[in-house]
């Protein structure tokens, strides 16, 4: 797949980022990490992987992605998580969707019949379902899993639409966006693995709260 490149957030994931990358190491594409200037633990870790790092512009993992996205030059970009979650031998069937079905974003979910998560916890499943639900009500948004950011979609569609968050927020303005854009949206099924070490970056009550603000602006901008 060389016409794909993985954006890798991966903000103090020294002990995980390096066996993510030696999974991936039999996989045909591009690989763009995505750090700030100061994690040098990390930076460090990834020197002898051939891999390009990209430093934020600033602080969060929305500006994280709105930078990967941004430097892509492949037709279609993933964006693929730093801590061993995400199972790269879905990226086929995530490609597929794009190339054979003609989508322009895959998100993919824990939550389709057969799928699950060995990361969930019983605050940030309630969380994604209220989420969720929400989308699907106030933007007729019909993926199962909002907050889940493994996603697959065609550069230049994902350019076009003027993200702004710089936090977890993000999670929420990419499908809400590319929904109201018109674009061809669709789900894809995914087993979420334990991440390999440390601790999850996600405050669920904090970050949750910036989320609804954030879906909150975006539903008022959308009636105006």
């Amino acid at each position: 797949m060389s016409d794909l490149t993985l954006i890798i957030p991966a903000k103090n994931e020294k002990e995980s980022l390096p066996k993510v990358l030696d999974e991936l190491e039999a996989f045909k594409f591009k690989k763009n990490i995505l750090l700030e200037s100061s994690d040098l633990l990390t930076i460090e870790a990834v020197k002898k992987y051939n891999c390009n790092v990209i430093y934020q512009d600033s602080k969060g993992y929305g500006n994280a992605l709105k930078k990967g996205i941004e430097t892509v030059d492949t037709e279609f970009f993933c964006i693929f998580n730093a801590d061993g979650s995400f199972d790269p031998k879905e990226l086929n069937f995530m490609m597929s969707k794009l190339k054979d079905d003609k989508y322009d974003f895959v998100f993919a979910s824990r939550y389709e019949k057969d799928c699950r998560s060995d990361d969930d916890t019983f605050v940030t499943f309630v969380g994604n379902y209220i989420f969720t639900f929400l989308g699907k009500i106030f933007f007729k948004l019909q993926i199962t899993d909002i907050l889940y950011t493994f996603v697959m979609a065609r550069t230049s569609q994902a350019k076009k639409l003027r993200l702004s968050a710089d936090d977890f927020s993000f999670c929420i303005e990419l499908p809400i966006k590319a929904k109201r854009a018109g674009y061809k949206i669709c789900t894809s099924k995914s087993h979420e693995r334990a991440r390999i070490a440390g601790e999850k970056k996600v405050n669920a009550f904090k970050d949750g709260l910036k989320i609804l603000f954030s879906m909150i602006k975006l539903f008022f901008k959308i009636k105006t």
